[in-house]
């Protein structure tokens, strides 16, 4: 299910599945799991979508940053984040779910999520 051709994330598929269909998970329904049938039909997106969630929090904390530079506990929590995004990326990497060259920057961050 694409609209207008573009990946579609596997949490809105859930929820979808659960809350209109009464299936809670998809596994038990198909025998396979869901990521594996986006990827399957080329709809799965290019970065796990737990590594998105976390350059989505990311971005926003950087946001929150530029109106409230004095804000201190949001600078610790955003090198916190971002230590998270590099560990994961590098676990990634290692499974080749990842591109050995995908760097994460700051400064294109927001277009990662956008």
């Amino acid at each position: 299910c694409a609209i207008n051709n573009t990946p579609i994330k596997q949490w809105y598929q859930r929820r979808v599945r659960g809350d209109s269909h009464g299936v809670n998970q998809i596994k038990h329904l198909t025998g396979t799991k869901i990521l594996r049938i986006l990827r399957a039909k080329g709809l799965a997106s290019k970065i796990p979508e737990d590594l998105y969630h976390l350059i989505k929090k990311a971005v926003a904390i950087r946001k929150h940053l530029e109106k409230n530079r004095q804000d201190k506990d949001s600078k610790y929590r955003l090198i916190l984040i971002e230590s998270r995004v590099h560990k994961l990326a590098r676990y990634y990497k290692t499974k080749s779910v990842l591109p050995p060259n995908w760097k994460y920057e700051s400064a294109t961050a927001s277009a990662l999520v956008a």
